[in-house]
């Protein structure tokens, strides 16, 4: 299916109405109280390879310059290494890295999510590409 069909373009704004937030985090899933859908206790952060996955698909779709800011906040959540974890959990205070660290799906998840946006020209619309 192309990426700009009804299909996919519709598929893509339900996922981002129902488990992303204003900045493009998202959620893998929906917590109800206090479980988890995978049954641990506990919250559900922010899922960095779904995160990545918006970018790319915005960009696919023609949505460069949304994409391309949600890349910037995505990217700049890295420690000072440059290395992601699994989840990320915002808040006021900046937010947190949770889950597995390092985690290779999330930098695979950042890797796609440039190369989409350096084949659309959205690159040039990051920080990162304004910078090289």
């Amino acid at each position: 299916m192309a990426a700009d069909d009804p299909h996919m373009v519709g598929t893509v704004e339900a996922l981002m109405g129902e488990l992303a937030d204003d900045r493009g985090f998202m959620l893998r899933y929906r917590t109800p109280g206090d479980r988890s859908a995978d049954g641990l206790p506990g919250h559900e952060g922010r899922f960095l390879l779904c995160s990545f996955w918006l970018v790319e698909v915005l960009t696919l779709v023609g949505r460069g310059k949304e994409a391309a800011a949600i890349f910037d906040t995505l990217a700049n959540v890295a420690g000072d290494l440059g290395l992601l974890a699994e989840e990320f959990q915002p808040d006021p205070a900046g937010g947190r890295q949770l889950g597995n660290f390092p985690q290779a799906f999330s930098h695979a998840g950042l890797i796609r999510a440039a190369t989409a946006l350096h084949r659309s020209g959205a690159w040039r619309g990051t920080s990162w590409g304004r910078s090289a």
